[in-house]
Order: C-alpha cells, then structure tokens, then sequence
C-alpha cells in the first residue's frame, strides 16, 4: 500500500533539511533534495519500527453514555 505525505523542507546553510507534515518526529537532512527524500523515507521507516503496537491478545467492551455539553 503507498501513502502520500507531505514534505515539508528548508534549505539551512548547504542542507536541505525537512519533516513529514502528516507523521511527527520524522525529519531528516541531505545535500540535495534527493537525498533527503531518500533518508526521509529511512526516517519513517525507523519511527513505524519503533511504534508498531502490540496487539492486545483478549479484551471485552461496552457501551458507556455520556452528557455532552
């Protein structure tokens, strides 16, 4: 499955530097805009890496009504 994202970048002194709008934490640096699409990508695949949840094996629901202001 391919997502789109939006990639917001910056040129600081000789980098590009940028992050994914849409995923926080992802951000990243390269010499060219290439190469910080390329370690963008490396970037987001470390921050999905790290915060796959686990599944929780058993759990049971309700409903439970509330006032809404």
């Amino acid at each position: 499955m391919t997502c789109n994202f939006t990639l917001d970048f910056w040129k600081e002194e000789d980098w590009y530097v940028g992050k994914l709008r849409e995923v926080p934490g992802v951000f990243s640096q390269g010499k060219n805009l290439e190469e910080l699409k390329t370690n963008i990508k490396d970037a987001y695949d470390l921050v999905m890496q790290e915060t796959v949840p686990t599944p929780v094996k058993e759990f049971e629901s309700t409903e439970l009504s509330l006032e809404v202001p």
